[in-house]
């Protein structure tokens, strides 16, 4: 059987966690951030985990993770 693809979009955007969770980014981070107030942009630099409803979605785009 020939290796599975990776979807690349989704490899650049989620890293596995030790226990097997996907990290990844916050949006609204990238203009209109005058409106924002500090405390919201300064969260929206943290990582978060993928929900767990989406898990399985992510586990299928990147099947060696």
């Amino acid at each position: 059987m020939p290796k599975m693809k990776t979807r690349r979009s989704a490899a650049k955007r989620f890293k596995v966690t030790g226990s097997g969770e996907f990290k990844r980014n916050k949006s609204h981070k990238r203009h209109i951030l005058e409106k924002k107030s500090p405390a919201r942009k300064r969260n929206l630099r943290k990582a978060a985990l993928v929900s767990k409803s989406d898990h399985e979605r992510v586990t299928k785009m990147l099947p060696y993770a």
